[in-house]
């Protein structure tokens, strides 16, 4: 199926959740689909919205379901934030984060450490242990002034219970009681997917953005002048393609038939 595109495919940034794995639970032979990536010569970007877990801990999460992947091949939300932070703020310094460790601990690599008082910037994104506090002081800071960011505007969370909300909900709430819009990191914007494009050393037009939402995965391929591909393992449907533009260029079942296994 992939081998079908012209100019050829020689680059896949992948996304995570609803195509390789709802929470614990694979949703295709990650062995299988690695070495069949490495067969077609394809180099691969893990690149997500989800900033619950560091790159460290993508990489054990990897190496447990029995695939060796090094650090440069996965980018998630929290990097493109520290990198927008960092752009904005060359020196670091202190933020107010709602979120997990996971993006706690990729935004203090950028120079950025977590403090309730005088951050310079307020930073939300998914947090199962929110709280009303949390949000209340998030709040009052980007009343006061300081500027708003958040990690990825995904409104649920793919689990295999169903959907769960995710980073967007909560981001949503702030965002009611402030009347500000958040400076977003992860897809559908574009930095995220320059990072992914900057570390393959690969051309938008040999680069096939593969996910499971149309809004953001999709739209951030398209985005960033990737061709795209959705699977139907995740959040959207076929039913959801027929209101959807653009149109991805490849629609298959799962991975697994995406890549011809």
């Amino acid at each position: 199926m992939i081998q079908d595109l012209t100019p050829q495919i020689r680059a896949l940034i992948l996304d995570m959740d609803g195509v390789l794995w709802k929470n614990d639970t694979l949703l295709v032979d990650l062995p299988r689909v690695f070495e069949r990536i490495r067969d077609l010569g394809m180099k691969v970007v893990l690149a997500t919205n989800n900033a619950t877990r560091s790159v460290d801990m993508y990489l054990k999460r990897f190496n447990r379901f029995g695939v060796q992947l090094e650090a440069w091949q996965v980018v998630n939300s929290a990097i493109a934030l520290g990198t927008m932070l960092k752009e904005r703020f060359p020196q670091g310094g202190r933020v107010y984060i709602i979120g997990e460790k996971g993006v706690c601990a990729t935004l203090s690599e950028f120079g950025f450490e977590y403090a309730e008082e005088n951050p310079l910037a307020v930073v939300v994104g998914m947090d199962r242990q929110v709280t009303y506090d949390k949000l209340t002081r998030a709040t009052l800071l980007i009343r006061s002034g300081i500027p708003f960011y958040a990690t990825n505007p995904d409104k649920t969370f793919p689990t295999p219970r169903g959907l769960e909300p995710g980073a967007g909900a909560i981001i949503a709430s702030v965002q009611a009681s402030t009347d500000v819009e958040p400076l977003m990191a992860g897809k559908p914007q574009p930095t995220m997917m320059q990072v992914a494009l900057e570390r393959l050393g690969a051309s938008p037009d040999q680069t096939l953005a593969v996910g499971d939402r149309l809004e953001t995965d999709i739209l951030g391929g398209y985005h960033a002048g990737c061709r795209t591909a959705l699977v139907l393992s995740g959040v959207s449907t076929s039913s959801d393609l027929e209101t959807f533009t653009p149109k991805p260029d490849l629609v298959a079942r799962d991975l697994t038939q995406l890549l011809g296994l």
